[in-house]
């Protein structure tokens, strides 16, 4: 842009403003953060465009992600083993997932060094590697604690979960939960996070200023992906085997609703408000909407086989990956209306979401 020397002033003020509408544009748009698996890299989307903008590199077979309240930092784990200790053989057929729940250790256990694990810290300004770290095994998801300190990340082959303090770059505690601990959610002071267990049915609680398990509630048959209502009393639960979301209230322990999900459900998310549960069942190949306060059910076709689930906080809509094709859908939250597909270069697991 040409100015006169008179009309500098101007001119700049001008630029300011431009340079401040384009800021706004891009943190209006936020980003989708997708990590592809055995294509061992992340794909960053622009939630705006729906365009893929950019490939992180230089990860192994990741699957969990997790941003820093900040967003300056993705941490994602690595759901391969990296020592010399080769890990058991997995089946023609069966999923990394079923492979990971059928090899968990045993509840009461410490967690067993099931080949050495890995956790990258990607910086998101650059995309580049910041840290790797060694845990107890293969990780499977993560999750960061509401201050930003501490990365949690559930290791199904060992039966428990590792936290790395981000602060001090070191991992500082290894934590037995049960059998093939799968999700954490965390509560929203970040003085409790739980954890789902799949091999015995049960949800752990763990107290995260002295980091250890206060309690274990039992629900039953698989539970895997999680979800905390705002209310930070209700937790809601996919249960593999019954084919079930599970409402669990944390304050008396007790199983208070149980939703008709399908066939190996798996993707779990929650509304804004905490008043909407979304979940995908592969089996059935169908995205289901429940209505917690209405008790309504909506459900859609969504083929093949919807997989993980993420819940936009820039405008509420649904994030899908596709288990069998390297794809994501991109759902209208009420009608559930398909507004974009999107090729990936891999199978996308655990979505991270930057909403700034």
């Amino acid at each position: 842009m040409k100015c006169p020397s008179r009309k500098s002033w101007f001119c700049s003020l001008t630029a300011i403003l431009l340079a401040s509408l384009s800021l706004a544009v891009s943190a209006e748009g936020g980003r989708a953060f997708i990590p592809m698996g055995t294509a061992d890299s992340v794909a960053v989307m622009d939630l705006q465009s729906h365009r893929l903008t950019s490939t992180i590199s230089g990860t192994v077979n990741t699957h969990g992600s997790a941003l820093t309240p900040d967003a300056r930092y993705l941490i994602v784990g690595s759901l391969t083993a990296h020592d010399n200790q080769a890990p058991p053989v997995r089946p023609e057929g069966v999923t990394e997932d079923e492979h990971a729940s059928h090899h968990g250790g045993q509840s009461g256990e410490e967690p067993a060094q099931s080949g050495t694990g890995r956790i990258y810290v990607v910086d998101t300004s650059t995309y580049e590697i910041d840290g790797v770290f060694d845990v107890p095994g293969p990780v499977h998801h993560v999750r960061v604690t509401p201050d930003g300190r501490y990365a949690v990340s559930t290791h199904p082959m060992g039966g428990g979960i590792s936290v790395v303090d981000l602060h001090s770059r070191k991992v500082i505690k290894v934590i037995a939960t049960g059998p093939s601990p799968n999700y954490v959610a965390i509560a929203g002071d970040g003085q409790t996070l739980f954890v789902s267990n799949t091999g015995n049915g049960t949800i752990s609680e763990v107290d995260t200023r002295n980091w250890f398990v206060r309690r274990n509630v039992l629900v039953g048959g698989g539970p895997e992906h999680m979800a905390l209502a705002p209310d930070g009393d209700h937790l809601y639960i996919n249960d593999a085997t019954s084919g079930e979301a599970l409402e669990l209230r944390l304050s008396e322990d007790v199983v208070t609703a149980r939703y008709d999900i399908g066939a190996a459900p798996h993707g779990l998310g929650l509304s804004a408000d905490g008043q909407t549960l979304f979940a995908t069942s592969q089996g059935d190949e169908r995205l289901v909407r429940i209505g917690l306060d209405s008790n309504s059910r909506k459900s859609v076709p969504l083929i093949p086989a919807p997989y993980h689930l993420a819940v936009s906080p820039v405008d509420g809509r649904i994030l899908v990956t596709s288990r069998a094709e390297a794809k994501l859908w991109i759902l209208e939250p009420v009608s559930l209306a398909i507004i974009d597909e999107v090729s990936l270069d891999g199978i996308g697991h655990q979505i991270s979401i930057d909403k700034q």
